[in-house]
């Protein structure tokens, strides 16, 4: 079963940021040490934030991309944050590949 993680925000849910970004770096952690991984990471809005240099959670990016965890960043959200050459894990890719991989894979998880 091929299975997406969506984040589409620099921290986890609605509220205080800063508690939002301890629970995303938490989230990803602890998906990092899973036996049960994602085939792909997809960030897109501020979520491209993430994967920038300064970023907090990047140790765990770095973790799930070793473990073979493909992590994807909207382009044009890089654009608009101009991150351009401040991404540090993952790949560039465009809203075609990420409606493609939203359509074909069997379970989509937004967090």
């Amino acid at each position: 079963m091929k299975t997406a993680i969506i984040i589409n925000n620099e921290s986890f849910g609605k509220g205080d940021d800063e508690l939002g970004i301890k629970l995303l770096g938490a989230f990803l952690r602890k998906l990092w040490a899973s036996e049960k991984l994602p085939d792909v990471i997809i960030c897109y809005n501020s979520g491209v934030k993430i994967m920038a240099k300064g970023s907090a959670v990047l140790d765990a990016l770095h973790g799930l991309s070793e473990k073979g965890v493909e992590i994807i960043a909207c382009g044009t959200c890089i654009d608009h944050y101009d991150l351009g050459n401040s991404i540090e894990v993952g790949r560039r890719s465009d809203m075609g590949e990420i409606v493609s991989i939203m359509m074909s894979y069997n379970k989509v998880i937004t967090v």
